[in-house]
């Protein structure tokens, strides 16, 4: 069942629509305030929470982090976290076959693969300081 249409929800989606690219509970609701004044961290806990149960977003785990959340139906693909400003950004395709790499007598079921380095906004910024 799909939740009622609020302000705060409609919000909420255009976060994610207009990033593009997983976002944690904190990004959403800074993007989310530009929209609704007084928006609360506890409304877009529950709203997300309510938008992965209906399928349109799904959970990006991290390694020792909080979840991050992204539109789904994107198909398969991988995530660069960047070590400077710690976003998280997607990455279209996949590295492919892991054949020669797996155990003799063991079958793949699925992978994750995250990458990390710096993003180009940050050398940017590092470059410019000299």
């Amino acid at each position: 069942m799909q939740a009622k249409k609020t302000r705060q929800r409609d919000a909420i989606r255009t976060a994610f629509e207009e990033a593009d690219r997983p976002l944690s509970t904190e990004e959403v609701l800074a993007s989310a305030q530009r929209q609704v004044e007084g928006l609360g961290i506890a409304t877009v806990y529950r709203n997300i929470r309510s938008l992965v149960d209906e399928g349109w977003l799904v959970t990006v785990e991290l390694p020792g982090q909080s979840p991050r959340y992204e539109l789904s139906g994107k198909g398969h693909h991988h995530h660069f976290q960047c070590n400077g400003c710690g976003l998280l950004y997607e990455l279209h395709g996949c590295v492919g076959t892991f054949r020669d790499m797996i155990p003799r007598g063991f079958q793949v079921t699925g992978h994750e693969v995250l990458l990390y380095g710096i993003c180009g906004d940050c050398r940017s910024t590092a470059r410019a300081r000299g």
